[in-house]
């Protein structure tokens, strides 16, 4: 797990100053644009949870869901996608999580699970742990039970995964 740390820390690159001013991005695009590193970054995810049994995969919308539907099918199971509000052409439930600048609302379909689906929530950053928190939230309510919220980064400084009521796995975490 060493080289693969390795690997994924020295292909992201860092933008100062975006999306504004005194935040350092994290970009995930030079991962992505290396289908074997990609590769090694699914197989990461999935190999500790091939034996749970999987039956979704939520992923936030908008990198989630590139890592998120290739960890599905990595694990046979559904793709659930959290999208921002009026996203979903389905009858949706909704939760509302703080900003920085505000405030966002995510949604999943109401028929995304079956009550005790054992779900396994990711994204490429955590950071304050706002949209991991509002995703956790929706999929208790429509009967999930989630085994975990996984993702690449992880900015400890943030604190996010204190506001997280799951295990949390972190590939790398500045």
């Amino acid at each position: 797990m060493e080289e693969l740390v390795r690997d994924v820390a020295e292909a992201m690159r860092d933008i100062p100053d975006f999306p504004k001013k005194g935040v350092l991005f994290k970009d995930i695009t030079p991962v992505l644009a290396d289908p074997r590193l990609l590769q090694r970054v699914i197989d990461w995810y999935a190999q500790p949870y091939a034996p749970e049994e999987i039956k979704a995969v939520v992923g936030m919308d908008a990198r989630g869901f590139i890592f998120g539907s290739p960890l599905a099918l990595a694990l046979n199971a559904a793709f659930v996608p959290a999208r921002k509000k009026g996203k979903l052409p389905y009858e949706t439930v909704g939760a509302e999580f703080d900003l920085e600048y505000g405030t966002a609302t995510l949604e999943i379909h109401v028929d995304a699970f079956q009550p005790g689906d054992k779900v396994l929530i990711c994204d490429d950053l955590l950071a304050t742990g706002g949209t991991a928190a509002a995703t956790c939230d929706l999929v208790r309510r429509l009967g999930g039970e989630i085994v975990a919220c996984a993702f690449v980064v992880e900015l400890d400084f943030l604190k996010g995964r204190e506001k997280l009521d799951a295990p949390v796995r972190s590939l790398i975490r500045y």
